[in-house]
């Protein structure tokens, strides 16, 4: 079976990706194709980054539309057709009228996980202003959500289930920065991108608010590189793209912050 025990060292998410391991190991074994829950973007790269190199196994992951931040991970032989029609996903639209009482992400997960649901067996929440939402979630919890969450802050809401071609997908607002840095450091990258004081960002990263790529980092002074993605809690993404260097030897830095 899988070597487990290499697999893990030295891994962020040890209980998430000791459940996955499991996983393929039960896909390994009975030559079925098996699903995990929904996993954030940093659970999602350590464990395809673990399993990449396998020869046994295989993986993808989907979420329901290309965008998705919150994806399942199907897993099979590497004997077995796999494809992302596989990952089973259900859309579920929340109406109500959000008119006078207006519900944001936090209000419409806290009122999913008020009926007893755990946050991974819910993927993406996408917010409708005053008309409600629309929520990615395991199929097997529909019949579930229906009958038991009724209500998000002070409004009754009707939940069913829709397709997926019905998702109401909104781009992320793009917004395109350039900046000249003495240097690529993040902090340097990532204080420009977020619009924050140097400072801030240095506190920021320290306390492991900062991702590069989705890795966890806690030096300032990492370097940065084009393509790379750099996430901030709370604050959104800064998507890094040309990098040149001026006259001056100074790097001219194309930045795109997503919102």
């Amino acid at each position: 079976m899988l070597p487990k025990a290499d697999l893990l060292k030295g891994v962020e998410h040890r209980d998430e990706l000791t459940r996955i391991l499991d996983q393929a190991e039960q896909a390994i074994r009975t030559w079925e194709v098996v699903v995990t829950d929904f996993w954030s973007p940093p659970v999602l790269i350590e464990a395809q980054t673990k399993l990449a190199p396998l020869n046994d196994i295989q993986v993808v992951a989907w979420g329901g539309y290309p965008q998705a931040e919150r994806q399942r991970l199907a897993l099979a032989r590497t004997e077995l057709p796999l494809e992302t029609e596989q990952v089973e996903l259900a859309a579920l639209d929340v109406a109500g009228n959000f008119l006078f009482d207006a519900a944001n992400h936090r209000d419409f997960l806290g009122a999913i996980l008020n009926t007893g649901v755990v946050r991974d067996k819910v993927g993406d929440i996408l917010v409708l202003g005053d008309r409600g939402a629309q929520i990615l979630v395991v199929p097997e919890l529909v019949e579930f959500f229906q009958q038991s969450l009724l209500q998000v802050r002070s409004v009754p809401v009707k939940v069913q289930p829709i397709e997926l071609s019905e998702l109401k997908i909104r781009p992320p607002k793009r917004k395109e920065i350039t900046t000249v840095e003495a240097s690529l450091r993040l902090d340097a990258i990532a204080s420009a991108g977020f619009g924050m004081s140097r400072s801030k960002m240095v506190a920021a990263i320290q306390t492991g608010d900062v991702r590069v790529n989705w890795q966890p980092v806690k030096q300032p002074s990492q370097a940065i590189a084009a393509g790379d993605l750099i996430a901030m809690r709370g604050k959104g993404r800064v998507e890094v793209g040309d990098i040149m260097i001026t006259k001056k030897e100074r790097y001219r830095v194309n930045l795109t912050r997503l919102l």
